[in-house]
């Protein structure tokens, strides 16, 4: 299925699954290697995602690492401004996705640097969240820690719902990787991904790095490319239609091959 995303006038196909670079402005992140502060590091990051062939810069202040402890909304706010100040010069027509769980932090990003974007990556729907985003009129991820894919299709047709009603037009999908399942419903939602296609919505995939990978391969967030790497392909082939990565050239290098597997893409 073909979908686009009205990003502040801005038209995004989306018949090309696009990829979607991670750019941490925290010191605290659970992979080193994504952690940006200064204004160089911020500058070479967003250089380097464009580079390497991605399309969206996800830009995040607060860590959402398991055991961390979120920082408050000014010093998230600060971060925010620091970096989105960089990267819209750096880089000010590409798409510029928010990740945070704040409504005034989405609020402020959107009516200052004109984020396109809100990646809210809370645990639980927000009604506040919902009537901002469908107030500022951008693309919406919605992100689920359900554990099965039956209990996230049914919160998600609930939420997406409670967001239509708030006038939410595009939102797009999380299955949230990660949060709020172990290990082995991690690979059960995977196996399961192409079920979200019944909801008729694009599917966000983040998976990069992340525990369910190196666990499994008893190694570390540092070795786990290649493990990404197949879980990225994986999740193509189940309908993905954005990756969300710290590897964004091994990421685009997936798009290309499994598009090449399936021309109409």
């Amino acid at each position: 299925m073909e979908y686009t995303l009205n990003c502040n006038g801005k038209l995004i196909t989306l018949s090309s699954p696009q990829v979607m670079g991670i750019l941490n402005v925290t010191p605290d992140s659970f992979y080193s290697g994504s952690r940006k502060q200064t204004e160089r590091e911020i500058a070479e990051r967003t250089q380097q995602i464009l580079a390497e062939g991605g399309t969206m810069i996800d830009v995040g202040g607060c860590s959402t690492r398991p055991g961390s402890a979120p920082v408050d909304e000014e010093e998230e706010t600060r971060r925010l401004r620091f970096a989105l100040e960089i990267v819209r010069r750096e880089a000010p027509d590409t798409i510029v996705s928010i990740d945070t769980f704040r409504p005034d932090v989405a609020r402020m990003t959107v009516e200052e640097f004109g984020a396109d974007i809100i990646n809210d990556v809370s645990e639980g729907a927000d009604p506040e969240m919902f009537r901002m985003v469908a107030r500022l009129k951008v693309p919406y991820i919605l992100m689920s820690i359900a554990p099965t894919i039956r209990d996230m299709m049914l919160r998600f047709a609930r939420e997406i719902q409670q967001l239509r009603d708030c006038g939410q037009k595009d939102i797009i999908l999380d299955p949230g990787f990660g949060f709020g399942k172990d290990l082995q419903q991690n690979y059960d939602v995977m196996h399961q991904l192409d079920q979200l296609d019944a909801l008729s919505l694009p599917v966000l995939v983040g998976i990069s790095r992340k525990r369910m990978v190196w666990q499994l391969l008893e190694s570390d967030p540092l070795q786990a490319l290649n493990g990404t790497t197949v879980l990225n392909t994986i999740s193509l082939m189940k309908g993905a239609s954005i990756l969300r990565v710290h590897d964004v050239k091994e990421a685009v290098e997936c798009v290309r091959i499994v598009g090449q597997m399936n021309p109409k893409q």
